[in-house]
């Protein structure tokens, strides 16, 4: 099974800029825990600053575009591990290892669905969608069903851009994972009570933020509902 680990830090933290020495040495720790993961790392990617965000709500069935991290946010997403596992505790054992388990936490989102092309390149954007809690169904439901088909629609109008996605399963299927001192501490759902969760994401190939905002804007996406835009740092570079 496959199961989404997106990386938190704090809102305000280090983020380093790719290509610095702390982006390098960060680098490093995350390239020893993926030579000790192996092939259980089925993709991820790291993520540009949050300050370089792009922010998607809709109005009326108008999209609302903004730029910068998302204000009602105290924790940003750094990157995500998307794991292959034959169970949650197998997947647990290695998400613990993951340095941003110690620096901040982890969420772990047993996926619906996934595929993601290999080898992210410097044109490829991660779309991170988001929803309320109480707007979120679950697979297989007939509210899941047409959702699904919204979103088949999207992908063939956008065409051969899409790179990867998924969709996720209900936020108390979540596992919060934190290091501290050591200990390695769990606990069950999202790591805080917010106004909304992660609900699935999209990985595709733009020249640039404003064609990544023109692709996004067009994701489906509920009334209360937010696409949170990154650009993917290409690691080969």
């Amino acid at each position: 099974m496959h199961y989404l680990a997106l990386l938190f830090g704090q809102e305000g933290g280090p983020e380093p800029e790719p290509g610095s020495p702390e982006f390098d040495a960060e680098l490093e720790k995350y390239a020893a825990f993926e030579a000790a993961a192996g092939k259980a790392i089925a993709g991820g990617a790291a993520l540009y600053p949050s300050d370089t965000a792009v922010n998607i709500t809709h109005s009326g069935g108008n999209p609302i575009v903004t730029d910068g991290p998302f204000t009602e946010q105290a924790e940003v997403v750094g990157g995500f591990t998307v794991f292959e596992t034959e169970n949650l505790d197998d997947c647990l054992q290695l998400v613990q290892k993951i340095p941003a388990a110690a620096d901040g936490y982890v969420e772990v989102w047993p996926m619906a669905e996934y595929m993601q092309a290999e080898g992210a390149q410097s044109d490829w954007w991660l779309a991170l969608l988001l929803e309320p809690p109480g707007d979120i169904v679950a697979p297989g439901t007939p509210e899941w069903d047409a959702g699904a088909a919204e979103h088949v629609r999207f992908g063939e109008k956008v065409g051969d851009v899409i790179r990867g996605g998924g969709s996720l399963h209900l936020p108390d299927s979540v596992t919060t994972v934190r290091v501290h001192d050591g200990q390695v501490l769990l606990t069950d759902g999202p790591f805080t009570e917010s106004a909304e969760v992660a609900n699935g994401l999209y990985m595709f190939a733009a020249p640039d933020r404003e064609a990544a905002t023109a692709i996004a804007v067009q994701i489906p996406l509920g009334d209360k509902g937010r696409v949170e835009l990154r650009q993917i740092v290409d690691l080969g570079e």
